[in-house]
C-alpha cells in the first residue's frame, strides 16, 4: 500500500509510530516529512527489537506482513487490512482471527481498494481514542 493511501488518515489525536523495516523510495520524503510519527527503522535491526518496540505499543496496525504475525504471537491489539486475495491466514469471512485472538481483520471488497479500509481503520480508531480518553476522565 503505498503510503500516500494512509497520509489523509493520521489527521488523528495520536501518536504514530512506524515498524516499517524498508521504506520504499517513493515513500521516502512523505514518511520522513511526517512529524506525527516516530520512525525507528535504524534502530530495529531484528525481530526481537521489533517485538520489544510491539510489547509498548497500545495497537499495532499493518498490512499483512510478518509484523502483523509478530504482533499477534505476542497477544498485542492488532488490526490487519487484509488485500482482497488475503493470505490463507486470514480465512475468508471473518473479522477475527483463530490464531492470533487480539487480531481484527480489516478487508478489502472487490474493488481491491485499500482506501476504503483505511477509512474504516480510522473510524474504529477515531471510536479507540475517543473510549480511552472517556475512561481516563
Amino acid at each position: 500500500m503505498p503510503f500516500t493511501t494512509l497520509v489523509p488518515r493520521l489527521d488523528l489525536d495520536a501518536t504514530f509510530v512506524s515498524l516499517q523495516k524498508e521504506v520504499r523510495p517513493q515513500d521516502e520524503a512523505l514518511v520522513s516529512s511526517r512529524t506525527e510519527m516516530i520512525d525507528f527503522t535504524a534502530e530495529l535491526t531484528d525481530f526481537v527489537e521489533t517485538a520489544a518496540l510491539i510489547q509498548n505499543l497500545d495497537l499495532v496496525i499493518s498490512v499483512c506482513t510478518s509484523v502483523a504475525h509478530l504482533a499477534g504471537t505476542l497477544a498485542r491489539p492488532t488490526w490487519v487490512m487484509v488485500p482482497y486475495v488475503g493470505d490463507w491466514r486470514w480465512l475468508t469471512g471473518r473479522e477475527d482471527s483463530p490464531w492470533y485472538p487480539t487480531v481484527r481483520l480489516f478487508r478489502q471488497d472487490d474493488t481491491r481498494n485499500f482506501a476504503p479500509v483505511v477509512a474504516r481503520v480510522r473510524l474504529a480508531l477515531v471510536a479507540k481514542i475517543s473510549a480511552s480518553t472517556a475512561a481516563r476522565s
